[in-house]
């Protein structure tokens, strides 16, 4: 059996990192402009945060976090349905991890638990299926999030869901897109990334294919990287090849992992309950044409959204006005920019979502780097 010390052995050696990191001193030396990568997924900047990688790095090669963390993009609006659907009566809410604790206009999931509403997080979407059996006299909605990685096991939800006849349990679709985010951020005049560092988890899934697009349209460096610190070095390794021999090609450095047309028999099971909707508001990037999915029309029995169409809030909700989670999501901004970091918004008491979510900058940056530094 392979143990889990097999999975990260030699990818957190320091000697490797150090060698690693002259490496790219070289390369970088050779190009004499900024080189800012975006690495789009939150998990690459809490390895870049937890690991030092950042100050390790020359002068002109710096980071810029992207949208990539399913809780911290998601509006206060779609918090809000949550909220109005865990209140009706005999009704049973499920969700993942840290989204109760994000924040909607009426307070966060964990406080309308704590007032009487049954809202269970779990970490197995599969567990839905058993408490949805369990309560066959509830409505159970399992109010799904994440990007590609997650997406498929929803779907498998779904389908036992349809093969038992477990009618009482409905969805409320969030799962979003990387690739539309990337244009997003490209879009916006202000955007100084020049290099991403792509998904690992969501690569594996989606296959290194679907960031050519992006490549070739902002003429932009990508590399597709593992989680581990030497997987992250070696990545910014090759972005900073390529910029000193003026190339800009999509690369594979986590090719143990992710292949170029990715899980093929996920994509299909993701297409047969799933469409993608014509448009969806991101916190902080505001509305994005084809970034998210929502169930196909013979599923719409089961779509939260159009079975209580009529008592779902509708009216759009921006972030409090001292909360820069916008503009961190839009690699505009650093968590420090922030004047309510570490003091009005912290893990404890956050006020925006990018503090609440273990994949959030925010968050990596109180628990790495030190709140007054």
């Amino acid at each position: 059996m392979l143990s889990l010390n097999a999975l990260y052995k030699g990818f957190r050696d320091p000697e490797v990192i150090k060698s690693l990191a002259k490496e790219i001193a070289l390369e970088a030396a050779k190009y004499d402009a900024k080189i800012n990568i975006m690495e789009v997924c939150g998990g690459h900047t809490h390895t870049i945060m937890k690991y030092g990688i950042n100050q390790l790095l020359p002068n002109n090669i710096e980071f810029i976090h992207g949208p990539g963390c399913p809780v911290c993009i998601m509006p206060k609006e779609r918090i809000d349905h949550a909220a109005t659907l865990a209140s009706m009566p005999d009704t049973i809410l499920i969700t993942l991890g840290d989204m109760i604790r994000v924040p909607g206009s009426k307070g966060n999931l964990a406080q309308f638990r704590a007032n009487g509403c049954d809202i269970r997080p779990i970490y197995d979407p599969l567990d839905s299926l058993k408490i949805a059996m369990d309560n066959p006299d509830k409505t159970v909605i399992f109010f799904a999030i994440g990007f590609e990685t997650s997406t498929p096991m929803t779907a498998v939800l779904l389908e036992q869901a349809e093969k038992q006849k477990v009618s009482n349990l409905l969805f409320h679709i969030n799962h979003v897109l990387v690739p539309p985010a990337i244009d997003a951020v490209m879009a916006d005049p202000n955007a100084k990334v020049n290099a991403f560092i792509g998904p690992a988890h969501v690569s594996v899934i989606s296959g290194a294919k679907v960031y050519r697009s992006a490549v070739e349209s902002y003429n932009t460096p990508l590399v597709v990287s593992g989680f581990e610190p030497v997987d992250v070095m070696e990545s910014i390794l090759m972005i900073t090849k390529q910029k000193a021999n003026a190339q800009s090609i999509l690369e594979n450095q986590y090719s143990r992992a992710v292949s170029e047309e990715g899980n093929l028999a996920a994509q299909a099971l993701v297409n047969k309950y799933m469409t993608v909707r014509p448009s969806f508001r991101w916190r902080g990037l505001g509305p994005i044409p084809d970034s998210a999915l929502m169930l196909r029309e013979e599923y719409s029995h089961r779509d939260a959204e159009v079975v209580y169409k009529d008592q779902l809030p509708q009216q759009e909700i921006d972030d409090h006005k001292a909360c820069q989670c916008g503009d961190i999501l839009r690699g505009l901004s650093k968590p420090k920019d922030c004047k309510v970091f570490g003091r009005g918004c912290s893990p404890e008491t956050p006020l925006g979502s990018c503090m609440v979510s273990s994949e959030g900058a925010c968050n990596a940056y109180y628990r790495y780097n030190g709140v007054t530094e």
